[in-house]
């Protein structure tokens, strides 16, 4: 009766021979994944270079054009100055020349220009901010410069040429003096803008309306064109004197694919870099960067591709488990299915009984065969969607903590355009320097977040209720100056909280940016603050006059991805409680009286005691 099951046998074992194609089928897979894992890491860092590029040319631009403004106005000034028009009459005397010069002087050092000259209709120079200097500009005639015969004809000129006494390039301002009495001139240098660039180490450069490099991180790129010039335009600029004895040769730029640039000729090194460019606004003038990639998009590439062959690793590893685990469990089947046939043509003659006691042996083995397989494949989709959960909510949490700062610095740069606008140059002061605290916050936060994957530290300490309103107010005042909505607060002095500081200080923004949004578009607005104590706890309501909170959805607000805004997350006031109640407190939810939502959030409190914060006993 054995015989026949040592076919069988042999039938169910792996056959030696299948093992080499599923090796190469498995190879050729994980190459494959390999492949598009590294060009799907290759596409997501370059699309990561370009907006990092795109930034940078926005705030460069802003930063060129805002020290351009900041010296347009002075050549109108001083063209209705009674002195300068005086100096600029043949009867003037030389006393008065040197007085104005000294005066020119005085004002190009208060407000960083390089030199301020004044010129008589003729194109000669009378008085100079740099006359006491060995290259002095006094005397020197200009009537070639066409900044000065666009002045004389329209009023007005300008121009970014090469200084043929300094010989340092810049970009010359022109107004003229009454009625053609003469032209007063301001010279503007970007050596700084320069200096600047470099210490940032940041490749980019600025060109004219026929692609000359005029301003750049690199001084060897200084006076090269982006496309050749020909002969005629070289010979026009070398007779106006704009540019020297510059060759004018043009960047060894080249395209690439992709989009890409290839930077180098000859001797040079060739290297890619992803060139962008954005417009400066001042002469049809252009900024233009050059980011390279060798070595961030290898380096994410190389990380894609090892991620993807470890994963294809252990999907192999667990494709061969299971294979493996099958193949025993049908061996085991099918070796018990023997013994059940063997054992039924022994005793089929003899009981009906034992035959149908084998028949339900076949059908448990069947449904531990079912089970086997459910319990497996539930086991997979369990995992997939823990790793998928703990995906999205570590991205949610960036994305949540990080954009109530950025939307204040936004606010933040708004008002600082407008304030340099109207010249209040020591607000626009304050508000940089909110913006480069607020930065520190980002950085803050992004520090907190990597560690997403560990446990909260559960820190407490005592803190001054004073510094948490003054950190959240910092990122929500601007907000509600901007929208129009008053914003108060009343707090009792000399209060202090148990709990983690700038954990506590998100949960305060979080809920006066909720509050904001509630009062939005409302006719009558108004979001207040209070801090009170009770006892030993400290209570901080944030309350609105927005319209309420529906009962039936009042009792799911703190769930995880619960909204009910469109774009909402619905996990601001999750992560908010979850950090109130590590901290020791607690945060709840109420309609105000009158109208409205109010929030609870009533810590531990703190003694403040001889200058330090002390725990209340």
């Amino acid at each position: 009766m054995t015989a026949p099951a040592r076919p069988l046998r042999r039938l169910l074992r792996w056959p030696p021979r299948g093992r080499l194609p599923a090796l190469v089928l498995g190879l050729g897979l994980t190459i494959l994944a390999a492949w598009l894992a590294g060009r799907a890491a290759e596409r997501s860092a370059l699309a990561d270079l370009d907006r990092q590029a795109r930034a940078t040319l926005v705030i460069q631009s802003g930063a060129l054009r805002a020290e351009m403004q900041r010296q347009t106005s002075l050549p109108l000034a001083l063209a209705t100055d009674p002195e300068i028009a005086a100096v600029l009459r043949p009867e003037a005397e030389p006393a008065l020349a040197g007085r104005v010069s000294a005066r020119l002087a005085e004002i190009a050092g208060a407000t960083g220009a390089a030199v301020i000259y004044v010129i008589r209709p003729d194109g000669l120079t009378v008085s100079a901010s740099n006359a006491g200097e060995e290259r002095s500009f006094v005397g020197r005639n200009y009537a070639f410069r066409p900044y000065f015969r666009e002045a004389v004809a329209a009023g007005s000129g300008a121009q970014f040429a090469l200084g043929t006494v300094s010989g340092r390039p810049g970009f010359y301002l022109s107004r003229r003096v009454g009625d053609g009495a003469g032209v007063v001139v301001v010279k503007i240098e970007f050596e700084g803008v320069e200096a600047a660039w470099r210490a940032a180490h940041e490749a980019l450069f600025v060109t004219d309306s026929r692609g000359i490099v005029l301003v750049a991180s690199d001084p060897a790129w200084r006076f090269r064109t982006l496309e050749p010039l020909d002969a005629e335009a070289q010979e026009s600029i070398r007779t106006a004197l704009e540019f020297g004895d510059a060759p004018l040769s043009a960047m060894p730029l080249f395209p690439a694919p992709d989009g890409l640039v290839r930077v180098g000729r000859g001797a040079e090194p060739a290297r890619l870099v992803l060139k962008r460019d954005a417009p400066v606004g001042e002469a049809d003038w252009r900024i233009h960067s050059l980011t390279p990639i060798t070595g961030a998009v290898a380096r994410e590439r190389d990380q894609a591709r090892l991620i993807a062959v470890l994963a294809m690793g252990l999907a192999g590893s667990g494709v061969a488990v299971w294979l493996s685990r099958r193949a025993r469990t049908r061996q085991r089947l099918a070796e018990a299915a023997i013994r059940g046939a063997e054992l039924e043509a022994r005793v089929a003659e003899r009981t009906q009984a034992l035959s149908a006691a084998n028949g339900r042996l076949r059908q448990e083995i069947a449904e531990r065969r079912r089970s086997e397989a459910e319990r497996e494949r539930l086991g997979r989709e369990l995992a997939q969607a823990g790793r998928l959960a703990a995906l999205g909510q570590f991205a949610a949490s960036m994305a949540h903590e990080i954009n109530q700062p950025l939307a204040a610095i936004r606010s933040y740069a708004d008002n600082t355009g407008k304030l340099m606008e109207r010249g209040r140059v020591a607000d626009a002061v304050e508000n940089v320097a909110a913006i480069g605290r607020l930065t520190d916050r980002i950085g803050a936060l992004t520090r907190q977040l990597k560690g997403f994957a560990r446990r909260a530290s559960g820190r407490r300490e005592p803190v001054p209720v004073e510094a948490l309103l003054r950190g959240a107010l910092e990122v929500a005042a601007a907000r509600a100056e901007a929208e129009g909505t008053p914003l108060t607060v009343e707090a009792a002095p000399d209060l202090a909280v148990i709990g983690d500081g700038p954990r506590l200080e998100q949960v305060l923004v979080n809920l006066l940016q909720n509050a904001l949004d509630a009062v939005a578009g409302r006719p009558a607005r108004r979001v207040a603050v209070s801090v009170a104590a009770e006892g030993e706890r400290v209570e901080i309501a944030v309350r609105d006059d927005g319209p309420g909170i529906p009962e039936a959805v009042r009792g799911h607000i703190f769930e995880p991805f619960f909204t009910t805004k469109a774009d909402g997350l619905g996990l601001g006031l999750a992560i908010s409680r979850g950090i109130v109640e590590e901290c020791g407190g607690t945060l709840t939810v109420a309609d105000a009286p009158g109208g409205g939502t109010i929030f609870h959030m009533a810590l531990t409190r703190a003694a403040l005691a001889e200058g330090r914060v002390e725990e209340s006993a």
